[in-house]
């Protein structure tokens, strides 16, 4: 029988700080710790953390604080004792989740004792630097930044399989494995009552349709198209409710558009909502999770939104709508805002048909965070054997 492994779980990103990195690196330490072995996250310093809440342990590095709205550290893992900290807790594996300082940490570590590191490429690092990083040179300098650190790892991971593309802008050559997420909202069928609770919380009628938006509040999600579509459905007459859920850079100017398109009606910004019972009731509620985003690698969301037996609109050829047949275990539109408003307008009254749909995604595509943690965990052993078996040779 394999040994119980003690496992690093390396995040740049961890509460305070809420992202889908941030959930996932939590599901992993939680799973691990619940189930088969044990996990330390290792994570930046954040001057609003509250780790004592936490059932296992949690250890912070140096870090330099950005005042923002999503509330990040940047990671300052270059002192050697930090070094010899993650050394001394003789772990088996270091398992990273983002190619960033935490990875970084992670190559110093190595350095002085050797350890198979494995890192799981989550999301389009070149989205951010496009966008974010003003000179040529600089983008190079974080391009390259973030391949040695992918480079420097025994086993890189992939959440599905049109990540790769990502990983090969960035100029990456090796292998992958796919390792989808999972999702840590539990299967349920949300009752009547607590449909009714929420819609008279927030005065939605009982006849109209509701979709619903997760996510974070930034422009490169695709939100524009939804709101485009949203806008051509008013012009046409039909009646609904979009609820959006998340906070993020842009949701500022995400409402002064709402308000522009005349849609202030239609559209309910609920902001961020932490409790995991409350997301459950609103994905309840929801006809349709509206989710066109080409820019997320697994979307976490569709598998939540999954759990209640809801399903998602996604953008046909999309890493988030990977493994979905249309019209079976989601709907498939193409990346525009009339396509998008004509897929709603063929299905938005064929009830039938959303809740069919909606009960295949239950079934068919859902995985809980329990069965996606125990594959990861399965091939850390084969990661640690390879790594064995190579160092012995050498």
């Amino acid at each position: 029988m394999d040994k119980k492994l003690k496992v690093a779980i390396g995040t740049d990103a961890f509460p305070p700080t809420t992202d889908g990195i941030s959930n996932v690196a939590q599901s992993y330490a939680y799973e691990i710790n619940k189930h088969f072995g044990e996990a330390v996250v290792v994570t930046p310093k954040n001057p609003n953390q509250l780790d004592y809440r936490y059932d296992y342990q949690i250890y912070r590095y140096k870090s330099w604080w950005l005042p923002s709205k999503e509330g990040y550290s940047v990671g300052w893992p270059f002192k050697d004792e930090l070094h010899q900290d993650i050394i001394n807790m003789n772990f088996d594996i270091l398992h990273s989740h983002a190619p960033l300082a935490t990875s970084y940490y992670f190559r110093r570590v190595v350095e002085k004792k050797p350890l198979p590191v494995v890192l799981t490429y989550h999301t389009k690092y070149e989205y951010d630097l496009d966008r974010r990083v003003p000179t040529k040179s600089a983008k190079d300098f974080a391009y390259h930044f973030l391949l040695n650190n992918i480079n420097a790892a025994d086993e890189v991971w992939v959440t599905s399989k049109g990540t790769s593309d990502s990983l090969r802008k960035l100029g990456y050559e090796g292998d992958f494995i796919v390792m989808p997420n999972g999702c840590d909202l539990p299967v349920t069928n949300v009752s009547d009552s607590d449909v009714a609770i929420i819609k008279r919380k927030h005065n939605i009628p009982d006849d109209i349709p509701v979709f619903i938006y997760t996510g974070r509040m930034i422009w490169y999600k695709n939100i524009e198209l939804i709101l485009d579509a949203c806008c051509k459905l008013k012009n046409d007459g039909k009646k609904f409710k979009l609820i959006m859920l998340g906070f993020g850079a842009d949701e500022n100017a995400i409402k002064r558009k709402i308000r522009h398109l005349g849609l202030k009606d239609y559209v309910l910004c609920a902001g961020k909502i932490l409790d995991r019972k409350e997301i459950l009731g609103y994905y309840g509620i929801a006809d349709i999770l509206l989710f066109p985003s080409t820019f997320d690698t697994n979307g976490l969301v569709v598998r939540e939104a999954a759990a209640c037996a809801t399903p998602s609109l996604l953008i046909r050829g999309s890493c988030a709508a990977e493994g979905i047949e249309d019209c079976d275990t989601g709907f498939l539109c193409m990346e525009s805002a009339h396509s998008i408003a004509a897929t709603l307008e063929k299905i938005i009254d064929n009830k039938d048909l959303i809740r069919r749909v909606g009960k295949n995604a239950q079934e068919r595509i859902y995985i809980s965070w329990e069965d996606a943690v125990k594959n990861a965990y399965d091939r850390y052993h084969i990661v640690i054997d390879n790594f064995n078996s190579k160092n012995n040779i050498k």
